[in-house]
């Protein structure tokens, strides 16, 4: 995975200020390597969060990473499904199958990780508890939808699971709206 230019600058140069600073400043002897050292590890250190924050966010990012799965599904494909796309010589057909086998998995991807969120949130938990199931059978689907293998079954099912889930989100107080994702996180799967 590379890492951008300006990451490895912003990451030298703050090594550099605190080693320079640990030098100038510091004590005869190893008194200074575990400063910095410590200081080094206290920085890397994640601060704690309260259970009302972790709620909060989970909340939050169950109704982006929900929203993102209903945009993918409803754009790609049951938008495609409803205008005919997927029927046999129709123009066009396996581009549509394609999208909507790369739609079909990012949507699965990112609704396991909207059912990960949840459990953050009780109210989410509960409400979220009986689809877990249905999410899991999602897993074949985007391999049918690509070969065109029962294609309007699989589309009825995402959209049969992406409407319940959004209405387990509505009852839990997390509305999700549709939000179409780019071309980019589909490719890239979040």
């Amino acid at each position: 995975m590379p890492v951008p230019i300006r990451r490895l600058f912003v990451a030298l140069t703050l090594c550099c200020a605190l080693l320079a600073t640990a030098t100038a400043c510091g004590n005869s002897g190893t008194d200074a390597a575990q400063d910095t050292a410590a200081v080094v590890a206290a920085a890397d250190t994640p601060s704690p969060t309260s259970s009302a924050e972790r709620q909060k966010f989970a909340k939050t990012r169950f109704v982006a990473n929900a929203g993102l799965a209903a945009g993918a599904t409803y754009q790609w494909i049951v938008k495609p499904w409803k205008a005919g796309k997927f029927k046999k010589g129709t123009k066009g057909r396996k581009f549509a199958l394609v999208k909507a086998g790369l739609a079909g998995a990012f949507a699965y991807n990112r609704l396991k990780a909207a059912i990960r969120n949840a459990q953050g949130d009780p109210t989410l938990s509960k409400a979220l508890a009986p689809l877990s199931s249905g999410i899991d059978a999602l897993k074949d689907l985007p391999s049918k939808l690509r070969k065109g293998d029962s294609a309007d079954d699989a589309a009825g099912s995402f959209d049969d699971i992406i409407n319940k889930v959004k209405d387990a989100g509505k009852s839990a107080g997390a509305e999700v709206t549709n939000q179409v994702p780019s071309a980019g996180q589909l490719a890239g799967g979040s």
